[in-house]
């Protein structure tokens, strides 16, 4: 059996929420999760569409990437 390792360099996740409050406690939990890999946040976009009954919903996509220095 051979097992090889790799390194995870780049990670593109996605939240949606119908509060921002909502995707704000997602964020941050996978933040935590994604520091057991080595990965930190290198950016954050955010976007809110105004559903057919009035409310708002909110996307944003985080990109995590390797952290440099061990």
């Amino acid at each position: 059996m051979n097992i090889q390792l790799e390194m995870i360099e780049d990670k593109v996740e996605f939240f949606e929420g119908e509060s921002l409050k909502s995707i704000e406690k997602k964020i941050n939990e996978q933040i935590e999760v994604n520091k057991s890999i080595l990965l930190s946040v290198h950016s954050v976009s955010h976007q809110v569409t105004l559903l057919d009954n009035g409310r708002p919903y909110y996307t944003s996509v985080v990109h995590f990437k390797m952290k440099k220095h061990f």
